[in-house]
């Protein structure tokens, strides 16, 4: 038996025993008023406290995925369950969400404390007592001693930690990131990526995670979705079991190296099955 097929057994195996999952998508298709179908029949489980990437090249419905787990957009057809936890059964109603963006997408005539504050500010949370939600969330990313500072005044990777520190104030269950670190130079990128992990190794949240590296992927996910496009559908699934904490040391370990091969090859083969559709 290979390794990837020992990988996918285990993760069928894990599938067979846990309670229910976090978030499920059955059989979930997208069709846009263009005719479009960005997603067709997408069925997946994501249990809590996964941290998932879902890979795939450009057009596959990654993002489409999140808008529709987040609300943004809505299904033609399927349908999306959910647990409140692994002792509830599933249900239509959504746990606590936030979404982080490509973009930092921050207000630039507002400080860095008041773009954080926001998502509290729109539930109807005073200034007053939003401070020590504020203050934590900056905390996470380090960025304590800027809360006064406008947004011009931040470097790219700090921008991005605003957004970030944006998404957690809400305290979610499970959290959407589309790509976030997609614009940023490769050692901001790995220090941002160090300290995700961190915080989803100290905070407990579900994370899915869209992507277009392989590298990014395997560091940081304990599974990796293959999606392919011409219509966007999930191909294949690779557990990466690699133990956490996680450090530059992996990145340069035999079995980092062969869990990218695993993920490319199987990334190569679902954009090979699109240039026969």
């Amino acid at each position: 038996m290979s390794k990837q097929t020992d990988k996918q057994s285990h993760f069928q195996e894990f599938s067979a025993v846990a309670p229910p999952p976090l978030v499920r998508l059955a059989g979930v298709s997208k069709v846009f008023s263009n005719g479009t179908t960005a997603l067709h029949d997408m069925s997946i489980d994501v249990r809590e406290g996964e941290f998932v990437s879902l890979l795939g090249p450009s057009g596959c419905g990654k993002s489409t995925v999140l808008r529709i787990m987040s609300g943004l957009v809505e299904a033609t057809s399927g349908h999306i369950e959910w647990s409140a936890s692994a002792n509830e059964p599933l249900s239509h109603a959504a746990p606590e969400i936030s979404f982080v963006f490509q973009e930092p997408t921050l207000m630039p005539w507002a400080t860095v404390f008041n773009n954080v504050w926001l998502p509290l500010r729109v539930s109807g949370v005073s200034k007053s007592n939003a401070k020590d939600r504020v203050e934590e969330a900056l905390e996470m990313v380090g960025l304590e001693s800027f809360s006064g500072c406008f947004p011009q005044e931040l470097s790219g990777g700090m921008k991005m930690r605003v957004s970030i520190a944006r998404a957690l104030v809400t305290r979610p269950k499970l959290l959407l990131m589309d790509e976030p670190f997609a614009a940023l130079d490769e050692i901001t990128r790995f220090k941002l990526n160090d300290d995700l992990l961190h915080l989803w190794e100290k905070f407990g949240w579900t994370v899915i995670f869209v992507t277009h590296s392989v590298f990014e992927s395997v560091y940081l996910s304990n599974r990796i979705v293959i999606m392919a496009a011409r219509p966007g559908r999930v191909v294949s699934n690779i557990a990466v079991d690699a133990s956490y904490p996680r450090d530059n040391e992996f990145r340069v370990s035999i079995d980092y190296n062969s869990y990218c091969r695993d993920a490319s090859a199987a990334l190569h083969a679902a954009m090979s099955a699109n240039d026969h559709l």
